[in-house]
């Protein structure tokens, strides 16, 4: 039996973030599929460690469970030092730095625009009645907001291979689950194609063996507990 558990959906991609990062260091994990828009109808065991609802539960044999993506990854990486990929958050403490200033990037800077361009290109629409239902946001200011952080990436990974430097880590990692939609809807697929420093390392990182399980597993019809 795995001495970790992820509760959450698969198709989330704070789940998908923590299940990448399990994969590169390879630790044994238990899934949890859970339905995260059930609320009050979850398991009360599940519940008791998501009491605002939270998307994603990480426990292990620590007393605390976690719910926060960056810091469960950051925890299995420091946890799990001496197994897997050893470069995630880098050697010594000038390169975590480095990694901590691009994975700072990603939650503040990228992962708002593209959070909000994901949901209501790709998935609102699929919601019955969204346009009377949800309050649309400037998909424009967004995509502009998302324009200036694709800049950014592309002048620095023109002199290198990754964000961090010329290793892969989770500054890298982190970005995989909202690009992974982003790439799915033909306008934000173009925003990225303009970039050819930021399209040649998508496309480095996609096709990583860890993120491939992940995909496979985001494909599996969840019995939702």
């Amino acid at each position: 039996m795995a001495s970790v558990k992820v509760f959450g959906s698969p198709a989330s991609t704070e789940v998908q973030r923590v299940l990448a990062c399990l994969f590169e260091k390879q630790v044994e994990f238990q899934l949890v599929k859970m339905d995260s828009f059930r609320g009050q109808k979850r398991m009360p065991e599940c519940l008791k460690m998501q009491p605002g609802g939270e998307a994603l539960t990480y426990q292990d044999q620590e007393k605390d469970a976690l719910v926060e993506s960056r810091a469960i990854c950051r925890h299995v990486v420091d946890k799990f030092k001496n197994q897997g990929n050893r470069e995630l958050l880098g050697q010594g403490s000038l390169e975590r730095a480095l990694i901590e200033q691009w994975l700072e990037t990603e939650a503040q800077k990228f992962d708002p625009p593209s959070s909000e361009l994901v949901f209501y290109l790709s998935i609102a629409p699929t919601i019955p009645d969204y346009l009377n239902r949800i309050e649309s946001p400037s998909l424009d200011e967004n995509k502009k907001k998302l324009e200036k952080v694709l800049k950014v990436y592309d002048q620095r990974l023109a002199d290198n291979t990754f964000l961090a430097g010329n290793k892969f880590t989770l500054a890298d990692l982190s970005h995989l689950p909202n690009t992974e939609l982003l790439m799915q809807i033909k306008e934000t697929r173009e925003m990225f194609s303009q970039h050819a420093n930021v399209k040649r390392w998508w496309g480095e990182i996609s096709k990583r063996e860890s993120w491939q399980k992940v995909i496979e597993i985001a494909k599996q019809a969840p019995p939702m507990a």
